[in-house]
């Protein structure tokens, strides 16, 4: 597994190949993704400190997102890139190159910058990702992600929404006592 993050790293086609191929790479895909959301948790909850936000609730909602992004991400991007841009692929394939190219936003536990750059990375991995996994030109593979993006950004904020909404309500009652 940690070879195949270097890979990841390295933004290697050779190695998102072998990951969209191995079947018992999914569980490895999780992890990976399970990883990037305690390090994302642990900074909402030291976020937390600072905004007045229940922690706890910082915390959950970030693992939730994280773990909803990656499905969700990968939903969208099998559904557009096989349905409208005739990619090459299943569910599975794409939860495993998608859950691998978290791998950069491990760097969100560096702080400050580790977090942007892990970001910006995981984009590129992505992409990657994506091209690897569906079998698609630059063109196609940039709007395919494009197209699953949004849907993530809007997802994601419902349910951080939620989450917020809820957090707020507690803390409101927390007070009240």
């Amino acid at each position: 597994m940690l070879e195949r993050i270097k890979g990841v790293l390295k933004l290697d086609v050779a190695t998102f190949e072998e990951i969209e191929a191995d079947e018992s790479a999914t569980s490895q895909a999780a992890i990976v993704v399970l990883i990037v959301a305690i390090i994302g948790a642990i900074g909402s909850g030291i976020a937390s400190s600072y905004t007045g936000v229940s922690a706890g609730n910082g915390m959950l909602a970030t693992v939730v997102t994280t773990f909803t992004g990656w499905v969700l991400w990968s939903a969208v991007t099998f559904f557009v890139g096989t349905k409208i841009f005739g990619g090459k692929a299943d569910l599975g394939q794409m939860l495993r190159v998608i859950g691998f190219a978290y791998a950069p936003q491990m760097l969100a536990i560096i702080p400050c910058l580790g977090a942007v750059v892990g970001f910006f990375w995981s984009l590129a991995a992505g992409f990657v990702a994506v091209r690897q996994g569906l079998d698609l030109d630059n063109t196609k593979t940039f709007l395919t992600i494009l197209i699953g993006v949004i849907c993530l950004v809007i997802v994601q904020f419902f349910i951080a929404s939620i989450f917020g909404i809820s957090g707020a309500g507690l803390d409101a009652l927390d007070n009240f006592r």
